[in-house]
């Protein structure tokens, strides 16, 4: 399950495949219709912010494989 924390600024998700160590990152919807992605390790930090649009695309990219090859090690 994925951990969920309520702000006044929303509700902040982090996936359930989240490393122990802190390197993950928090998705939220924004008041302002937007979608959210910010640092888990920096709450009051910067947000990504974009439009439902870009993120279904970015899902769908993810989904198609189309970013599997990002951090692997290329030799």
């Amino acid at each position: 399950m994925a951990g969920i924390l309520e702000t006044r600024d929303g509700t902040w998700v982090k996936s359930s495949l989240s490393f122990a160590n802190g390197n993950c990152v928090e998705v939220s919807d924004l008041p302002s219709g937007g979608i959210g992605v910010r640092n888990s390790r920096d709450r009051e930090g910067p947000v990504l912010n974009f439009t439902s649009d870009e993120w279904q695309a970015f899902l769908g990219g993810v989904r198609m494989g189309e970013f599997d090859d990002f951090g692997r090690i290329r030799m």
